[in-house]
């Protein structure tokens, strides 16, 4: 073509068409050789000469493109076409299905069940042998303020830039947990460890109970859905083998602080959004070990050295300090993975999820301490758990029902 260029204009005739400028035996276009006679004269036409039907079927297919882009339509696509459920990224694109994900789910879920597990066994282990659940829920809480200034001051976990502002807007939530806590480690001393996840089943009658009472509205069938709950907590409650009136209280009373420290944190902490779970749950741990512990010198202080002597005189030592360390460790970390999922799953999913472990433990712990179990007392303890499990389904479909009334 350079070659071309350099010839005066003149020099150059194509109004007679040669023989090489047919293609199985007629003549070119006549788009085709205006665009010869174009190019030799140095002229561009303005618009373009051919066209690409519309009707071919392979039409949008990219044969040769830079980048890496591919020669064929993309997977992506083709998935988009056969109608199967895509994930779209912050710009609206669709991309494929991440199948990372639901293996990092299953691990997060996975540690979170064994983890809880673990915990529950060495903590009755513990309180079986030393019955001193203030001072038991208090070294919980230092492991779990511990293990995070470890990762904060280790950069493993993002330190939050915190003020004055949000430790008051702290307290209360604290608080609660605190007394959340140390009501549940209360009722783990003195009923089967299976019982008091039954009566803990219960927290969402008290969610009903309280955020109705400020101001939250729910619709018929979340009621319903808490009615089974309080049946079979009830029924589990007077055919439990191990029943004891301090355990109930100590856990129905546990309910109750969780439930109020979520509802005041809805209050209190919405303007500190910056602050992750993890760092959350960090922060109000190492609060509650200042609430507890002054509390547990005064309650239960003067009782601590006469019941380590009885303790390791049941067991060996080096076996007592593992299980009251095995019981600190794993109440935080059974946490910390119970946030890390809440991070990537849907509150739905986490809903059922937190049922489902509920009925893993309870397994778990009739097997290992071979607690006896009437039927009634089994039936309750179902009928309680699947209450539990209609009420997140209920719960969960709420924010839709609202939508589509304001849209109608």
């Amino acid at each position: 073509m350079l070659s071309l260029n350099l010839l005066p204009p003149s020099n150059v005739i194509l109004s007679k068409p040669s023989n090489r400028h047919r293609i199985n035996g007629s003549l070119l276009d006549r788009n085709r050789a205006q665009s010869v006679r174009n190019q030799v004269n140095g002229f561009s036409p303005a618009a373009p000469i051919f066209r690409i039907p519309e009707s071919r079927s392979d039409f949008g297919r990219f044969r040769v493109l830079p980048l890496g882009f591919s020669r064929f339509p993309s997977q992506k696509v083709g998935a988009a076409a056969s109608g199967a459920p895509q994930e779209s990224s912050p710009d609206g694109e669709i991309g494929a299905p991440k199948s990372g994900m639901n293996k990092k789910l299953a691990i997060v879920f996975g540690l979170w069940y064994f983890q809880n597990i673990v915990f529950n066994i060495y903590n009755k282990k513990v309180l079986n042998i030393f019955p001193y659940p203030w001072l038991l829920a208090s070294f919980q809480l230092f492991c779990g303020s511990v293990w995070m200034l470890m990762l904060w001051s280790s950069k493993l976990q993002p330190c939050p830039k915190i003020d004055k502002s949000f430790i008051i807007a702290l307290l209360g939530p604290a608080l609660f947990h605190t007394v959340g806590h140390i009501s549940a480690c209360v009722s783990f001393s003195k009923v089967a460890v299976s019982f008091t996840h039954v009566i803990k089943s219960a927290e969402p009658v008290f969610t009903v109970v309280f955020s109705s009472l400020i101001g939250d509205s729910y619709p018929l069938k979340v009621w319903l859905s808490i009615l089974p709950i309080v049946f079979g907590c009830s029924l589990a409650a007077v055919t439990e083998v191990s029943f004891n009136f301090g355990g109930l209280w100590g856990a129905m009373i546990s309910n109750v602080g969780f439930v109020l420290r979520n509802v005041y944190s809805k209050k209190s902490l919405h303007r500190f959004k910056e602050v992750n779970g993890l760092n959350l749950y960090g922060w109000i741990t190492i609060l509650s070990l200042f609430y507890l512990f002054p509390v547990a010198v005064f309650v239960e202080g003067s009782q601590w050295v006469a019941g380590y002597h009885k303790a390791v005189a049941s067991v060996n030592p080096s076996t007592f300090y593992l299980w009251v360390l095995v019981s600190g460790i794993f109440y935080h970390l059974y946490n910390q993975s119970s946030y890390e999922a809440l991070d990537d799953i849907s509150p739905l999913t986490f809903s059922v999820g937190n049922t489902m472990k509920r009925v893993v433990v309870i397994i778990a712990s009739v097997l290992v301490f071979r607690n006896p179990v009437r039927p009634l007392n089994a039936l309750g303890s179902a009928i309680a758990i699947f209450g539990t499990f209609l009420y997140s389904q209920a719960t969960a479909k709420k924010p839709k029902i609202e939508g589509a009334e304001k849209k109608e």
